[in-house]
């Protein structure tokens, strides 16, 4: 991150990007004693996909595929987005992303102020969804701008690779990881911490944390609530065989969770979060005392004011008053039923 902290820091201060918090979460979610850690990334200026933005574009750059000062086009939900917002402020990229009328506000609003173009479809694919039209508007630009860099967030192997960084400071903050809890998305933070904790840990378990109506591990694509996790596409990111378990939450679950979080320790987040918390504390439950769980949390809790946080929207959608049952249901297979509320699979299929 060198040429990062040379353009947006000054000496003597911590770098905008990396050394993220890990902090113990305990009861409600766990009984006295128990607990798991989160690996707080919304320490960082967009979330934890600061990381792979610019470690992705950093490498484009080295290898010669991005040229100074070529425009860089990218299909984003928002995170991704604001990560590439912070890296083509650092190298001087103009940046289009391409998104649908579910990024909040917020998102939107920063992106264009941080000097970002962007583009919105107005219409889900047929199959695909939002995600397959997003993709489809952003190969219409890149035929237009040759030139132009696209990061191919689902698909590119420097997107695992960014998160050694991360393993790394988990490795200095903790003496031991038995579990390690990662929401699903592109793939790329579960992948690229995995790797390497396993090098010191080649016992330690992977629990992946998918969406309710995502396909990535074998379930039908519905259209989603929660944005951040899940995927109607499957990315070439997402490690199947590094998993020992998936669990698919529903939105009323995340967003209990990650109210919960804000009333009883300030640190919580938006879906991921959420949906990471019900599965980390259900580990912490009833795996052995003294197993070392850490859960990444991918983000905080602004970009959420209008849909986690808002009670009106929560109430328009049912969310608010529903907790998670205390134990999930189990299925022995992703495709012997199709998933509505928190649920445990230990078979993990390719989607």
């Amino acid at each position: 991150m060198s040429a990062l902290r040379s353009t947006l820091g000054t000496p003597g201060t911590a770098p905008l990007v990396g050394d993220t918090p890990l902090y113990r979460i305990g009861a409600p979610f766990a009984p006295a004693g128990r607990g798991f850690w989160a690996k707080l990334e919304g320490a960082n200026p967009g979330g934890l996909k600061d990381r792979s933005a610019l470690h992705i574009v950093e490498r484009a750059r080295a290898r010669g595929e991005l040229a100074p000062g070529a425009r860089i086009v990218e299909s984003t939900s928002g995170t991704f987005g604001l990560g590439l917002a912070l890296a083509a402020v650092a190298y001087g990229h103009p940046l289009t992303v391409v998104t649908d009328p579910g990024m909040e506000d917020i998102v939107h609003r920063l992106l264009s102020a941080y000097g970002a173009e962007v583009v919105t479809v107005t219409e889900p694919h047929p199959v695909g969804g939002w995600q397959r039209a997003r993709l489809e508007r952003l190969a219409e630009l890149r035929g237009a701008w040759p030139a132009a860099y696209w990061p191919r967030q689902y698909d590119n192997p420097d997107n695992a690779g960014a998160y050694a960084g991360l393993a790394g400071e988990l490795l200095t903050q903790i003496d031991r990881v038995d579990v390690l809890v990662c929401s699903v998305g592109t793939g790329g933070h579960s992948a690229g911490i995995a790797r390497v904790l396993r090098r010191r840990f080649p016992e330690m378990r992977l629990i992946g944390v998918d969406s309710v109506g995502s396909a990535i591990f074998g379930q039908p694509a519905r259209p989603r609530l929660m944005r951040g996790l899940g995927s109607s596409v499957h990315p070439g990111n997402v490690a199947h065989e590094a998993f020992d378990e998936v669990h698919w939450v529903a939105p009323h679950e995340a967003v209990w969770a990650c109210r919960t979080l804000a009333s009883t320790h300030y640190a919580t987040g938006g879906w991921s979060v959420g949906a990471v918390t019900v599965v980390a504390a259900w580990c912490a439950r009833t795996l052995r005392p003294g197993t070392r769980i850490v859960a990444i949390f991918p983000d905080g809790p602004a970009r959420y004011f209008t849909t986690v946080f808002d009670d009106a929207y929560c109430a328009r959608h049912d969310l608010l008053g529903r907790p998670p049952a205390p134990e999930p249901e189990e299925i022995a297979h992703p495709g012997d039923a199709e998933v509505t509320r928190w649920t445990r699979c230990a078979k993990v299929v390719t989607g």
